[in-house]
């Protein structure tokens, strides 16, 4: 089976420091949601992990990321595509859970549900705990440089063998090589 996983703000939608915590404010990046639909088309299935530490804040509910993901599911269906999972973290940053990125918890999950081996698996994020949790399960950690990519990159400190491109339709450009 050929997986892809992706990181959602900053990735597939633009991110915002303040959490995206309705569907108004989900705004994809421009070239996402077709290269979505490119890594299906190429028979990959594409899987969303996503730390969403503003349910665990108090600053959205379950019913609300759900709104949001459904918008997300509907604006990459009509691109021509489809996300086959999402699976998200819903514990502020200082709950020590096992799921939250940069531990491997969502990816360990990923790896449960489909039956598969994450070695080499493209793992697409922006921030360093993104790379982080890839790395943990030998997944092939890829930064974009939308979102905090551009941040994540200057400080340096990448993951050996982390590739990087310009947003996620240049590295699916590059995945399906």
């Amino acid at each position: 089976m050929k997986l892809v996983i992706l990181d959602r703000d900053g990735v597939i939608n633009y991110d915002s420091d303040d959490y995206i915590k309705s569907p108004d404010e989900w705004r994809p990046i421009p070239g996402s949601l077709e290269a979505i639909a490119k890594l299906n088309q190429a028979g990959y299935r594409v899987v969303v992990a996503s730390n969403q530490a503003g349910i665990g804040r108090g600053l959205f509910d379950m019913a609300t990321l759900a709104a949001i993901h459904d918008k997300m599911h509907r604006a990459v269906a009509q691109a021509g595509g489809r996300i086959d999972a999402i699976f998200y973290c819903p514990h502020a940053r200082d709950s020590n859970c096992h799921c939250r990125k940069p531990k491997p918890g969502l990816f360990e999950d990923i790896a449960r549900r489909f039956n598969a081996d994450l070695t080499g698996v493209p793992a697409i994020g922006d921030s360093l705990r993104d790379l982080q949790a890839a790395i943990q399960v030998r997944a092939q950690p890829i930064l974009v440089m939308t979102g905090k990519g551009k941040k994540t990159a200057a400080a340096g400190e990448l993951p050996e063998n982390t590739r990087t491109y310009p947003d996620l339709n240049a590295a699916v450009k590059a995945i399906m090589q």
